[in-house]
């Protein structure tokens, strides 16, 4: 049996990285409200926790703890919010590990009339606050460091498939998975913050197509020492397309997992009259991990589970 996080002893050795993460959130915070950002406070509950096919959600009634706040935020934004965040719990059915908890914190925050490189150096200066209020010069994991005050690498994924994979780029969502997973995602962020930008179309979730380039997305994803932090978009605002991201979504998650999550379809009344935008969702526990060297997310958790 496990030791309990109440006990004195293991309380103690986790007490500098608890100390560290309650640093960092303050220090996010003052960041955000510096920069004229109002933060969000949106209900957990939602109708329907989310877009994406292979995340599971946990069930509260007829509702759902949300997987993101992205929904609630867009909304806000159509109500006329120009820069809003959200620092608080997110709920993920079955992640668990030494990145993963099912209950775990996350950063999120929408610029309106904003580029979504905007988002990227906002990205970047996150980390950089969270290294500082931590006193770190250098993020770690697993004998990976990586340097977050050198400038961050930006690259394209089409550039990454070519310069660290030894297969072509998969055409097949599931085979660009796996060969992102393992062949590319293990080789960014090291030495220094890691950018990966136009996704394929194919993987755009809920971001816009390139102006330059309609095979590819605005989204880009950040990494340090092989650890993936943030996900972001230059989101999209036509609700045509989206609903029919939505349903092919869902369709998909019928067909592997036998359920399907109902369309919002208050977001998608609301998407219309969103400005355009940009967003990113960074994960708070792991930004603490990687500042701290902690070894395990329940080492930043104030009451982890196990």
């Amino acid at each position: 049996m496990s030791t309990p996080f109440w006990d004195k002893a293991r309380h103690q050795d986790r007490r500098p990285f608890l100390e560290a993460r309650a640093a960092i959130q303050r220090a996010v915070r003052e960041w955000f409200w510096a920069r004229g950002f109002t933060e969000a406070d949106p209900n957990m509950l939602t109708v329907s926790p989310g877009a994406e096919t292979h995340i599971d959600a946990f069930e509260v009634g007829s509702h759902y703890l949300h997987t993101s706040p992205e929904f609630a935020m867009k909304k806000l934004l159509a109500a006329g919010e120009r820069k809003l965040f959200f620092l608080g719990k997110t709920w993920r059915r079955g992640e668990t590990g030494p990145l993963h908890a099912p209950e775990f914190t996350m950063i999120e925050w929408y610029r309106a009339n904003a580029p979504y490189e905007e988002i990227m150096d906002d990205c970047v200066e996150i980390v950089r606050v969270a290294a500082r209020a931590a006193g770190s010069a250098m993020l770690t994991w697993r004998e990976r460091s990586c340097d977050p005050f050198t400038a961050a690498e930006r690259i394209s994924v089409r550039d990454a498939f070519s310069q660290l994979c030894p297969i072509s780029m998969p055409a097949d969502s599931d085979a660009f998975s796996a060969a992102l997973v393992q062949h590319v995602e293990p080789q960014l962020g090291d030495g220094a913050l890691t950018l990966l930008k136009e996704y394929p179309i194919s993987e755009a979730a809920l971001a816009r197509r390139s102006a330059h380039d309609a095979s590819v997305a605005e989204r880009f994803e950040l990494y340090a020492c092989g650890v993936e932090l943030a996900n972001g978009f230059g989101e999209l605002a036509d609700p045509i397309e989206q609903r029919a991201r939505l349903v092919a979504a869902m369709d998909e998650k019928a067909k592997r997992y036998g359920t399907r999550w109902p369309i919002d379809e208050d977001f998608l009344t609301a998407l219309a009259h969103m400005p355009s935008s940009s967003g990113v969702a960074m994960g708070f526990d792991r930004v603490v991990m990687l500042a701290t060297g902690a070894r395990h997310i329940n080492d930043v958790l104030w009451t982890p589970a196990g």
